[in-house]
């Protein structure tokens, strides 16, 4: 059996294609699961999103022991949230780091991820078709 993907998505992403949409763009979270679906192809996606941080934890620590790899978008949580760093320092496979937005680009505030720290790879900027190039390069990871 192939193990899956999982995409985590954090705080505020639920409201996408209606928070900010001069920032984010008008594509809702549930087009997103399904742009990451495609790009999986035969590979099966876990999706998740909450805005609890013990909530991701917990799929984190799911993945460690299911997963092939991990999409994490930890959006506000990338910044602050130790307890996320090191879950995802526990999970032996590759990790993405993904921005909707270019953070570099944005407030000072949005400049220093602590998940960057760990991830394989960091894509930002790319709006929702980060994440087809995220899943894609994750599957292409997960078999190195």
């Amino acid at each position: 059996m192939v193990k899956p993907i999982y995409v985590i998505n954090g705080p505020n992403l639920n409201r996408l294609g209606k928070r900010e949409p001069e920032i984010y763009g008008m594509t809702t979270l549930a087009e997103i699961e399904a742009i990451c679906r495609d790009a999986a192809g035969d590979t099966p996606v876990r999706f998740h999103q909450s805005n609890s941080e013990g909530q991701i934890i917990d799929w984190i620590h799911e993945a460690i022991d299911e997963g092939a790899g991990i999409v994490i978008n930890p959006a506000g949580f990338s910044f602050t949230s130790v307890a996320i760093l090191d879950a995802l320092k526990m999970f032996p496979g590759p990790i993405v780091e993904l921005h909707i937005s270019n953070i570099h680009k944005r407030e000072e505030i949005y400049h220093r991820s602590l998940v960057s720290k760990i991830a394989t790879a960091v894509i930002a900027g790319l709006g929702p078709r980060g994440y087809a190039t995220a899943v894609k390069s994750l599957r292409e990871l997960a078999d190195e």
